[in-house]
């Protein structure tokens, strides 16, 4: 076959095929937020996320727990090196970074500058949307957006928080994740930035005792290094809790798993509308969770 005829075909039917393995196998991006020393899900929901292939985590970000009344000096830090404790022990690598050390200021720049902070706002220079899981408080993105306000419309947020009585549509902010910095919260729900989330009172349902789950799991390196976690926590000794994080993760990735409602925020909650986690399937996603893992550990 004459090569000036062969070429031009054979440029065409690459892009062809390139096209269509980028719209099949497209994998998401995604930045996690999360303040794994506060509590045990964290490490689980982060387990989740990080053995799946249909997502890429461009930055592992840690965050503070600083307001507790059980926080630990320099909880961000203690985050960060748990991040990268969990990391050693999946045998990955890529990106962690230092968060916010406390909650928002209370006036003039109230922005925590930090490098969670500045990843945020370079990965929404750079890119036209940018999703980020939030597992703690939302210091880190607000303090984002409060540097660089133009972002806010770039960011799509999933956050576990708030609770929601959907007969009334009235929300509450009394959670720990709320708690820990009220003004972040206020701040993005009067922002543009959507926002995804997942309320208390709907991820309750992920309580699961300490026999179970070993059972499940204790027979993989992995699932043991998260047993130990649970062990370790200062509340070790409970026989049963709630993976709150570990809900979150799923249903991002795994939709069917949870089904949402749109609600109409008060005037003095943004006054916006929210997508609102309103049930999801624990059942469902723990098998999915034991499943994932098994997985991870095979050779």
């Amino acid at each position: 076959m004459n090569s000036k005829f062969l070429l031009p075909h054979l440029f065409v039917f690459v892009l062809f095929f390139c096209g269509l393995a980028h719209a099949v196998g497209q994998i998401r991006e995604v930045i996690v937020d999360a303040d794994t020393g506060n509590e045990v899900d964290d490490f689980y929901a982060l387990a989740r996320i990080l053995a799946d292939s249909s997502v890429k985590v461009t930055a592992l970000n840690a965050a503070h727990w600083q307001t507790s009344h059980w926080t630990v000096p320099n909880s961000m830090e203690n985050s960060h090196r748990l991040n990268q404790q969990l990391l050693g022990e999946m045998g990955l690598q890529l990106k962690t970074l230092r968060g916010a050390p406390a909650r928002m200021y209370d006036w003039g720049d109230r922005a925590q500058h930090s490098a969670a902070a500045y990843g945020i706002i370079e990965e929404a220079e750079r890119n036209d949307r940018v999703t980020i899981l939030v597992l703690g408080a939302l210091t880190n993105v607000a303090s984002a957006v409060f540097i660089r306000p133009e972002i806010a419309e770039k960011l799509e947020v999933y956050w576990l928080g708030t609770t929601l009585d959907f007969e009334t549509d009235v929300l509450k902010r009394n959670d720990f994740n709320a708690l820990m910095d009220p003004f972040a919260l206020d701040y993005l729900l009067d922002s543009k930035v959507a926002m995804n989330i997942m309320p208390i009172n709907v991820a309750v349902d992920m309580e699961i005792e300490y026999d179970k789950i070993s059972k499940a799991i204790g027979n993989s390196r992995l699932g043991r290094f998260l047993i130990k976690r649970w062990d370790d926590h200062l509340d070790g000794a409970r026989k049963s809790r709630v993976l709150w994080d570990l809900a979150l993760v799923s249903v991002f990735l795994k939709p069917d798993f949870g089904t949402t409602r749109v609600v109409r925020t008060s005037r003095d909650s943004g006054n916006r509308n929210i997508t609102y986690y309103n049930s999801i399937d624990a059942n469902a996603i723990y098998q999915d969770f034991y499943k994932v893992l098994s997985a991870f550990e095979k050779p």
